[in-house]
């Protein structure tokens, strides 16, 4: 199965780019950047929620209800005629639900790293975050995904399942601040150079969409 970040850099992962980034009048390259680093984080998030029994069956049936994956089936209209406010609105509930207490952290470090701030980070992921539902949803149809144990091993494949140490420590750090604003401190110098030790797992894997 391919991971989500070899989905950005397919023919559809473009288009989601180039359409995120219009919708939300921001550059192509900075969103770019932004996704690369915000979609494994998110989905380390929804990989721990859906550790426990509640959250499993929470994001099947999400999946299920609303986000069975047909939402990729009409990108041109979706991006040309102006992404509408339910989208939007549904992108804010799932950042809610999925990130809680971090969601302005991870919005300021990622901010920091692509050149963007916070709250145009923000609206970047409120788009794409209804996309990334529809991507899961499309795969969990397509594998017959339906208990928890599957469900974890679904995101876990999207993940990589073999990432380096590096990587998982940086998804497990972002994800564990305690909500204080730390988060900065905490992760901010894997992204900035501030510990290159730290910095080349997942610099490594993402390679030149870091930029700076």
């Amino acid at each position: 199965m391919a991971g989500i970040l070899d989905l950005l850099n397919s023919d559809l992962g473009k288009q989601i780019i180039s359409g995120v980034a219009g919708s939300t009048g921001n550059d192509s390259s900075k969103t770019s950047s932004a996704l690369t680093m915000a979609l494994p984080v998110l989905m380390k998030a929804m990989q721990r929620n859906a550790a426990t029994p509640e959250g499993a069956q929470g994001l099947i049936g999400a999946l299920d209800k609303k986000h069975d994956g047909s939402i990729l089936d009409n990108l041109g209209n979706l991006f040309n005629g102006g992404v509408n406010d339910d989208v939007v609105n549904d992108g804010s509930k799932i950042l809610s639900h999925v990130l809680g207490s971090k969601q302005q952290g991870v919005q300021q470090v990622i901010g920091q790293k692509s050149g963007l701030d916070a709250g145009a980070v923000g609206n970047i992921l409120k788009v794409a975050a209804p996309i990334l539902m529809g991507v899961l949803g499309k795969q969990k149809r397509e594998q017959n995904v339906s208990s928890s144990s599957d469900i974890s091993g679904l995101l876990g494949g999207l993940l990589g399942g073999n990432n380096a140490n590096n990587e998982q420590n940086f998804l497990e750090q972002i994800l564990d601040a305690d909500g204080d604003g730390s988060v900065i401190d905490d992760v901010a110098g894997m992204f900035l150079g501030g510990n290159k030790k730290e910095s080349g797992g997942i610099g490594g894997m993402l390679g030149g969409l870091f930029g700076k």
